[in-house]
């Protein structure tokens, strides 16, 4: 149903190739170090506070697009994100003090803070859930290289229903089809690198431990 974000992949994976080149002990240079990815935003958390990105400086930031009602990827991909950062918690405590998890939602019509609360209270109580108006995530998913559109629910052949009365019907049963990444970005919110959560829990430990210190 999610279509990644290709581009950012391409560049992550042509970066780390180029920065294995060259000898000597000067640092791995983050895969995203020059991708025009991030910035400031202002949107409301579970709570209903206003939060803006300035409140995470000088912290990591695991970032995560999705929405609630996603009925396959999307919880399954932040319980692997969490799983990873528990044990990150665990290891190296130190470490995890310094990384904020955030859920950022791209169906904000049904993603209301109160809807956020319960989801992200379900996978770890570090976990911010933030949402807004239609035009603060719009313009958020743009400077985060973030695809999504509504898909809406079809009518099945033989409905009795009008098109029209179908459609007023079922106008809150729909799916979002959206990139499917989660990516880390620096104290200073330049982004670094894209986290694996396709692949189990410990990838998400080693591909975080690779890029913040």
């Amino acid at each position: 149903m999610n279509k990644a974000s290709l581009p950012l992949f391409a560049l992550a994976l042509a970066v780390a190739a180029l920065s294995g080149c060259g000898g000597g002990d000067a640092p791995e240079r983050p895969p995203l170090a020059d991708a025009r990815i991030g910035g400031p935003f202002t949107l409301t958390d579970q709570d209903g506070r206003r939060i803006s990105d300035t409140g995470f400086a000088g912290k990591y930031r695991l970032i995560y697009f999705g929405y609630t009602m996603c009925p396959d990827v999307c919880p399954t991909d932040v319980q692997t994100l969490m799983k990873g950062y528990r044990k990150i918690e665990e290891s190296r405590p130190e470490l995890a003090a310094k990384i904020q998890p955030i859920f950022i939602t791209i169906d904000p019509e049904r993603d209301t803070p109160p809807v956020l609360l319960q989801f992200v209270r379900a996978f770890h109580p570090k976990l911010i859930g933030l949402t807004g108006s239609e035009g603060e995530i719009a313009a958020v998913a743009k400077q985060y290289a973030i695809f999504y559109e509504k898909v809406p629910a079809k009518q099945a052949k033989g409905d009795p229903r009008s098109p029209a009365q179908f459609a007023a019907d079922e106008k809150d049963n729909y799916l979002m089809d959206h990139s499917r990444q989660a990516t880390l970005f620096g104290p200073e919110g330049q982004p670094l690198a894209l986290i694996t959560q396709d692949k189990g829990a410990d990838t998400v430990v080693a591909d975080i431990e690779r890029w913040a210190k």
